[in-house]
């Protein structure tokens, strides 16, 4: 499995309930990394069986992700990484300024 924020951000933004390809693939997107990248993301997911696809064959065409079974015990650990981000990025942030000011 891919270690990364993109992975993270798409893994969560599935865990709120099926959503269209194009919006969770935005919503995965990291500053600066291609919409192609969060697909790329999702499709690594599924390889891994925590999501499943369904395409829908209409116009635009239209792509849904839902977690597995697999992918749904992995979700509490996710966002509970995510919370601790979110509480500590200042500490982070410090921390960094720190060693790149030595």
């Amino acid at each position: 499995m891919d270690r990364s924020k993109t992975t993270t951000a798409s893994f969560s933004t599935v865990g709120v309930g099926q959503e269209r390809a194009a919006r969770t693939a935005s919503a995965s997107g990291v500053a600066g990394r291609p919409r192609r990248r969060g697909r790329s993301t999702l499709r690594g997911l599924e390889r891994d069986g925590l999501l499943t696809r369904t395409v829908h064959p209409v116009v635009p065409p239209r792509v849904d992700y839902a977690l597995t079974d697999l992918g749904r015990s992995l979700l509490g650990l996710v966002r509970a990484l995510e919370e601790w981000a979110e509480t500590h990025i200042d500490d982070v942030v410090e921390a960094r300024s720190a060693y790149h000011g030595r």
